[in-house]
């Protein structure tokens, strides 16, 4: 309990935040926020549909140590309601819960409604297939007084002789149960034989003829977690399903993990066990939508940058955190499901891609695998957009690799009306450069603003916020409108011209949407919101243009922008504003969750399994922090587009603003230092 009269409360995963007085219930500051929790009853205690977690610890990044103790007791309300309905001993009722010191408070997914919206869906491509795990039906010849030979090796027998196989196994754990799976298949029994290299060995038997076995593929985000389901039989994708990570209430990137786990001492045992449930709720998702039980998978691919390999498998990815930023493992792993517990086949099979260096992970080797710069004549540049920027540039001559700091403000995190993709977020803008007018599309509606429809579209879910694709976009156009001058500045002469302009502080802001009394919130770009932006891509295009000097290039021919939200950037605004290097905007397009396909690859086909840990071994890590040229290309590409790089192509495509002449500071920078001065 506190003294306090006000505490600060962050909720998750929405990243909102704000202080509230002490004993208010945590359902009323929610919604002040503009935080959806669901109460069907109105705050009586009878839905239950407001359930909360607190995430405890200390969260360094936000400087908030939350605790248990910091809610109410557990009052009467919520006692009655968890003597008639189901309430996990972790969770309150926010509605009676009320805030007694500072809180993080996490909205569990089943409860969410306006959740965030998981754009990792399995893409289309054909997969040839050679799984590592095969079924294999097989007739046994009975048992014979004058062949003693045992159940378990006259099976072994029969696969080696019907299926050629030679030096089958058979896993222990199957030993028990072999002589009644024969006698209740009439000695006809259907095996999942499983070879990646090390000999076939038996995993799971199945009496008489058994024609199903699904395969899992899995993409582990730091932000968003996606599973697929699979045919190992047909290749096609049964399933998909996805849901935001619930590790992102220790920490929204990956380095505030880590922090959180050098402050909490249980901190690895509480995301790894978040990470684990999520993926057992998702292998719940995906069999149900296909109509059969989790059993039927026997094969399981996981992909994901290294700390979050490392806490799926419960490995301490402190080391991580500082120079040499040291793995743990960095090779492929195959190994049995049941060491992680998850609601598979109890014989079935993981495996894992290798991690190219310490924080570009499995999940760039399984976008590197589908995507193949490797085996292209062009040099393609592949960018996994997101807190830690993954970048592979190359061709099949030569292939290089770095990560880029760029932290979560491409995710809304950091930007003062940010949030992630939901229902409500702003996903693209346009600005009237005439009249500096905007008009923007939101996640939910079909139509523009100035399209009939939308008012009627934006009240069902509402104008929440900016999403990454909207806050590229956003500034990409005041860039163009010359709201902002190539150095990110704010022109405040403006508000002369338009009452979107308006002071803030010492700086000026631009209003994307003016609110109304609906509800919907007044979102600004502010100053600092800019500076957020150009931090984050100016350390991703520094991150790229020290790899093509690795090369000794200076021109791209293709570009790949991987992961979820890299899907969702137009090419055009990434490349405005100076997210990547100039390039044939033909030639850059989003290519969808590379990495979740690269999984399945490696799921269907262990060929690819070889091919990729073949690859990691010859591609060139660089490390950026240690490279001398890297603080000369961030400074430069603070610019928009870049202080020193011409951009020939994107020119042809669109009119850039005029660069400023040498020494020139610009009018408002101008204004902004004489206002310093006063």
């Amino acid at each position: 309990m506190t003294d306090k009269k006000d505490a600060l409360v962050l909720f998750m995963p929405s990243g909102r935040r704000g202080r509230f007085p002490i004993g208010m219930p945590v359902l009323d500051a929610a919604r002040e926020l503009g935080v959806y929790i669901e109460s069907v009853c109105g705050g009586r205690g009878l839905c239950g549909r407001c359930q909360i977690e607190v995430a405890a610890g200390q969260f360094a990044k936000h400087n908030i140590t939350s605790s248990h103790d910091h809610l109410s007791p557990f009052s009467e309300t919520e006692t009655r309601y968890a003597s008639k309905r189901s309430l996990p001993e972790t969770r309150r009722l926010s509605c009676s819960a009320k805030i007694a010191g500072d809180l993080v408070v996490d909205i569990p997914q089943d409860v969410q409604i306006n959740r965030q919206v998981v754009r990792k869906r399995a893409e289309s491509r054909p997969i040839p297939r050679e799984p590592a795990t095969r079924l294999c039906y097989v007739e046994v010849e009975e048992p014979d007084m004058e062949q003693p030979l045992g159940d378990a090796d006259r099976l072994l027998e029969a696969l080696c002789s019907q299926w050629d196989m030679s030096g089958v196994r058979m896993d222990f754990r199957l030993l028990p149960k072999v002589q009644t799976i024969l006698r209740k298949g009439e000695w006809k029994v259907t095996a999942a034989v499983h070879d990646d290299g090390s000999g076939p060995m038996v995993t799971t038997l199945w009496p008489g003829l058994h024609n199903q076995a699904c395969g899992l593929a899995v993409d582990i985000g730091s932000t968003t977690i996606a599973a697929h389901l699979v045919s190992l039989l047909s290749g096609r994708t049964l399933a998909s399903a996805g849901a935001p990570n619930p590790q992102i209430r220790f920490g929204e990137d990956l380095m505030s993990r880590v922090s959180y786990l050098m402050m909490n001492p249980d901190g690895l045992e509480a995301m790894t066990k978040a990470v684990r449930e999520a993926i057992s709720l998702l292998i719940g998702k995906v069999c149900a939508e296909a109509g059969m039980p989790s059993d039927e998978i026997v094969e399981a691919v996981f992909v994901g940058n290294p700390i979050m390999h490392h806490l799926f498998l419960g490995i301490d990815p402190t080391e991580l955190g500082g120079a040499p930023f040291a793995l743990a493992v960095s090779g492929a792993l195959d190994f049995r499901a049941s060491e992680l517990g998850l609601s598979l086949n109890e014989g079935a099979r993981i495996y894992t891609l290798p991690c190219i260096a310490g924080h570009v992970g499995a999940d760039a080797a399984g976008a590197t695998l589908a995507e193949g710069p490797h085996r292209s004549d062009e040099i393609i540049l592949l960018v996994d957009v997101g807190t830690n920027a993954e970048i592979v540039l190359g061709n099949k001559d030569r292939i290089v690799a770095a990560s880029s700091p760029t932290g979560p403000a491409f995710e809304g995190a950091e930007i003062s009306g940010g949030q992630r993709a939901a229902p409500g977020a702003i996903e693209r803008v346009r600005i009237d450069p005439e009249t500096l007018e905007p008009k923007i599309r939101i996640i939910g509606a079909d139509q523009w603003s100035d399209e009939d429809g939308f008012d009627d579209e934006a009240e069902i879910t509402g104008i929440t916020g900016i999403c990454g694709s909207g806050i590229i976009e956003v500034i990409g156009e005041m860039f163009l409108a010359g709201i902002i001058d190539e150095d990110g500045v704010i022109d405040g002469s403006l508000a002369a011209k338009s009452d979107r302009i308006v002071a803030s502080g010492r700086t000026f802001s631009y209003i994307l949407c003016k609110g109304n009394g609906s509800g919907n919130p007044e979102i600004k770009i502010l100053q600092t919101d800019v500076r957020a932006i150009q931090l984050a891509k100016a350390a991703l295009y520094a991150g790229v243009r020290l790899l093509m000097d690795k090369l000794g290039i200076e021109t791209i021919d293709r570009i790949k922008l991987a992961g979820a939200f890299g899907t969702y950037i137009d090419p055009k605004y990434a490349i405005v504003i100076g997210l990547v290097p100039d390039c044939d905007l033909k030639k850059v397009a989003g290519v969808g969750n590379a990495a979740g396909t690269g999984a399945r690859m490696a799921l269907l086909n262990k060929g690819y399994r070889r091919e990729i840990e073949d690859l990691v071994r010859r591609i060139e890590k660089i490390e950026t922090a240690l490279e001398s040229k890297f603080q000369e290309h961030f400074v430069n590409a603070m610019a928009f587009p870049n202080k020193v790089e011409a951009f020939p192509n994107l020119e042809a495509e669109v009119t850039l603003p005029a660069k400023k002449a040498a020494g020139d500071t610009g009018g408002g920078r101008r204004r902004r230092r004489a206002r310093s001065r006063s």
